[in-house]
């Protein structure tokens, strides 16, 4: 029983997710991307926020009162990832199956997608927003679960690390919903579609792989880093982080109002007379500054575990290297396709791809 229970635990909320999502009280925004064949920009009810609270809340109730014990995610783990993986499927076959093919392809339509932007109730949920806002919460819980596990197993020789780690991602996941208006202005919302990869991974491969430094060490001793090291990390994760969520928001700022000055930083571009491009500040380090951002907080959240040594806990940097190398070469040649000259003219001026000075 309690393994079928594990099995449907990621349903079950990512269901609960979605009726807060859609009654709780949100703001509507006017997002970046334009509906098809019209000049109307597309709208969004965004809460995530509040919903992420709401089923922090409802889970710390749940394990108060003794229905479930605190580290309950971490023992049903394996269960809960194999739930996740099927409904993930499933939910990939019903949102690309209804739609006309895009590729030549099945498998390139099932894992790219079909539809771009698929909403319900003029934008009250958008699949996009809302697969993000799964991902997200479940991670919450995962990383609450799995420290708490650490904690149970281990009492006052707990290591202080696995809290870090469990710190950073809440801050990570915090400040994603705290933002979640300047999301629409990224690559993954304007242009990639609904389909395996957006589907599945934020389903299944989101709130279990981003917790993998956690899940592989919940379960080992304590291994206390010292404090300057913890420090250091630390230091790592926000460098990243301000990297990341500068480059956004400035890019943010300059959709919204090309002359607005941000953070003392007044914008500098080149045009076509047609289409605009940002040439400083964050944008003038690199032509993809923020997926450095990615790489450097990723690496400070698993050097937190203590364990430098152990495998698992660098996947995680490693797939961001693994998913945005490749994603800046996918986005080169689309920028090529859309600005053409103007394009060219944006590489001469900020030669480096990700690392500024190096690559």
């Amino acid at each position: 029983m309690e393994k079928a229970a594990g099995f449907l635990a990621p349903v079950l909320i990512y269901f609960y997710i979605f009726i807060l999502n859609a009654i709780l009280p949100g703001r509507w925004v006017v997002g970046y991307v334009t509906k098809p064949n019209s000049s109307e920009k597309l709208k969004y009810r965004l809460n995530g926020l509040l919903v992420l609270f709401a089923v922090v809340i409802t889970w710390v109730l749940i394990c108060r009162s003794g229905m479930l014990p605190w580290d309950w995610l971490y023992i049903y783990r394996w269960y809960a990832l194999a739930g996740a993986i099927v409904f993930g499927l499933i939910f990939s076959l019903a949102i690309v199956l209804p739609y006309q093919p895009v590729k030549k392809s099945f498998f390139a339509d099932f894992y790219l997608g079909r539809i771009e932007n698929a909403q319900l109730w003029g934008g009250r949920i958008d699949a996009k927003m809302w697969l993000y806002l799964v991902g997200a919460v479940l991670l919450q819980i995962n990383a609450l679960s799995y420290a708490a596990h650490h904690y149970l197993l281990y009492g006052m020789e707990t290591s202080r690390g696995i809290f870090l780690c469990a710190a950073l991602l809440t801050f990570f996941i915090v400040d994603y919903l705290t933002f979640e208006e300047v999301h629409l202005y990224t690559y993954d919302i304007f242009a990639e579609r609904v389909g395996f990869k957006l589907g599945w991974g934020c389903i299944a491969f989101y709130p279990f792989f981003y917790a993998i430094a956690l899940w592989s060490t919940a379960d080992l001793p304590g291994a206390n880093a010292p404090g300057y090291l913890l420090l250091i990390y630390i230091v790592i994760f926000f460098t990243g982080w301000g990297l990341s969520r500068g480059a956004n928001l400035q890019k943010y700022f300059f959709k919204k109002d090309p002359k607005r000055v941000f953070m003392g930083i007044a914008p500098a571009s080149i045009t076509d007379g047609n289409k605009t491009l940002l040439v400083n500040g964050f944008w003038g380090l690199s032509r993809h500054i923020n997926y450095l951002g990615e790489i450097l907080m990723a690496t400070g959240i698993i050097l937190c575990v203590g364990h430098p040594l152990l495998m698992w806990p660098w996947l995680y940097p490693l797939y961001y290297v693994a998913l945005l190398f490749p994603r800046q070469v996918d986005d080169n040649k689309r920028c090529a396709l859309k600005y053409g000259a103007l394009w060219q003219q944006y590489i001469k001026k900020v030669p480096y791809k990700i690392i500024p000075g190096i690559y």
